[in-house]
């Protein structure tokens, strides 16, 4: 696997795809930085060298070109965060574009315009990659957010790179963080899955159901198992067309010799709201007009036990509505298990965005091992696909 570290980029323009699609508020500001921050060490090491810096991102859905998706919304928060100026390129290909790379000197960054105002990005298309890769020497791909997508910066682009290509430092540890996981993962291993639905979950969960020794099922996705079990679940979200499906995973864990832990209590509450009446019941005996929002004290006394028994973890999913208050504890008191299994000397791996949100929020982020910048990326590796923009370099 090659990443920046196996280049030197004196007098060399590298160009970056980088993972820029940040949150803005109403007046343009960057509201969380943290994709600007994951990117800074490969610029740091490539400006060190003696090299130039050329940025590629998307930001946003946009249709066409439209200013309120304009990269140049973040280029203050970028100089800020990089430590000096980046300057802005108004278009990705085109004359704009070759004009500001030429004027481009060793040691300094240029962020060139949205990619996606061009619908070529998305369809992969062959020539404007072609354009993007006339503008560097070497091909740094640092985007992990992007790497499921066979989009002409993240994927089309390598093929003019057969050798000048590379990983950069943040999407390498991406993957080395998941095969700790996946490959070379130190037993016990255990997934804790929540979030709301098992049909979003089923490829990773038959994926990984191999590679682990327990697997923790939590939030909404518990109902669909304990109703396919023969419990009352009220009124819980469930998939009553996936109860089979959950036998068969429970069916193949036995088989597998992998231990599911699912809830055995609940905290349910009389409404979908944070000033709703709550209870803590049994999670087979949920009353009817009630929903189980949370896992409940003895369901948590059993995760930590298996969390702290633990060598891997990997955490994909909150154990109840952590948004609000009232059913944020089991998420909070999953993260601080997870906390302690990794001051204990566990590898643990965070990823997809409930997840991430919820160790930000919960202040976990240096207190876990890895947290993914990669919502449908990770979820498509945990489910054993090659992702494309992966692929591309390794080639």
């Amino acid at each position: 696997m090659r990443t920046i570290n196996d280049f030197n980029f004196k007098n060399k323009k590298a160009i970056i795809r980088v993972d820029f699609n940040v949150p803005l508020d109403e007046n343009f500001n960057v509201t969380d930085a943290t994709r600007i921050e994951a990117a800074k060490p490969t610029i740091d090491k490539i400006l060190a060298d003696g090299g130039s810096v050329i940025l590629m991102s998307h930001l946003g859905r946009p249709k066409g070109v439209e200013k309120k998706y304009s990269l140049e919304h973040i280029v203050k928060k970028a100089s800020e965060i990089l430590g000096q100026t980046v300057y802005f390129a108004p278009d990705c290909i085109g004359s704009d574009a070759e004009k500001a790379v030429s004027a481009l000197e060793a040691g300094q960054i240029l962020l060139l315009e949205n990619l996606r105002f061009y619908a070529e990005e998305e369809a992969g298309d062959v020539a404007f990659a072609e354009k993007l890769a006339s503008l560097g020497d070497i091909y740094v791909n640092d985007a992990f957010g992007t790497a499921h997508r066979a989009h002409a910066s993240t994927t089309i682009i390598a093929q003019f790179f057969p050798v000048e290509k590379c990983f950069g430092l943040l999407l390498a540890r991406e993957i080395e963080s998941l095969n700790k996981v996946l490959k070379d993962s130190v037993k016990p291993v255990t997934a804790v899955l929540g979030g709301s639905k098992v049909s979003s979950k089923i490829t990773v969960i038959e994926n990984i159901l191999d590679k682990v020794d327990h697997m923790i099922i939590g939030g909404g996705m518990t109902f669909t198992f304990v109703k396919a079990l023969g419990g009352k679940v009220g009124n819980s979200i469930c998939e009553d067309d996936k109860q089979e499906l959950a036998l068969e995973i429970l069916r193949l864990a036995k088989e597998k010799g992998v231990q599911i832990h699912i809830p055995v209590d609940v905290v349910a509450a009389d409404d979908f709201s944070n000033t709703a009446n709550t209870q803590i019941v049994d999670v087979r005996e949920i009353p009817d007009g009630w929903e189980g929002l949370d896992a409940g004290p003895k369901s948590l006394e059993n995760f930590k036990k298996v969390i702290l028994e633990s060598k891997t973890i990997l955490w994909n999913g909150p154990l109840g509505v952590f948004e609000m208050e009232s059913f944020a504890n089991g998420t909070i008191e999953l993260g601080n298990f997870i906390a302690e299994a990794t001051a204990n000397g566990a590898f643990s791996l965070v990823g997809g965005g409930d997840s991430v949100a919820a160790v930000k929020q919960f202040g976990f982020e240096d207190k876990v091992s890895y947290v993914s910048t990669g919502g449908g990326a990770m979820l498509e590796m945990l489910e054993g696909r090659i992702l494309p923009g992966i692929a591309a370099i390794l080639e």
